[in-house]
């Protein structure tokens, strides 16, 4: 475990927990930015593929690069769902669901707050990510 994380994060990342709806601030979190991995800062979300899903967490339309991402089959709670995992730091995010938006492909990832950082536009190039600059001109 990474002796950083609060035992929500570890719980959330490591045993597949899930957070409180509307405990994160990230849920309805109206910045430019993206939304990077807790454990190793790995770019996962962009904040112009966020949208209010109002389900308590924060919501998005796509990752930033669907390389990133794992999905496995979940049938922990009585169906059939689609987990989400980093493949780099292998973090359980939460789940893909079909009723997003139509015009993104309706898919909602919907994403445990507590599972990533956000580093607001302005920042981008000091913490050495002035490459997702252009997603945002």
């Amino acid at each position: 475990m990474w002796e950083y994380l609060s035992q929500i994060q570890s719980d959330v990342c490591y045993a597949n927990a899930t957070e409180r709806p509307f405990s994160h601030p990230y849920h309805d979190l109206d910045e430019p930015g993206i939304y990077v991995d807790i454990t190793n800062k790995q770019p996962l979300f962009l904040s112009i593929d966020k949208f209010e899903s109002h389900c308590g967490w924060p919501s998005f339309t796509q990752p930033i690069n669907e390389d990133i991402i794992e999905y496995l089959d979940d049938d922990s709670l009585f169906s059939r769902r689609i987990e989400v995992r980093t493949k780099k730091s292998d973090i359980h995010l939460w789940h893909v669901f079909p009723d997003g938006p139509q015009e993104a492909g309706w898919r909602r990832f919907c994403i445990n707050g507590v599972t990533l950082d956000f580093i607001e536009y302005e920042s981008l190039e000091d913490e050495g990510l002035v490459e997702y600059k252009k997603y945002f001109e």
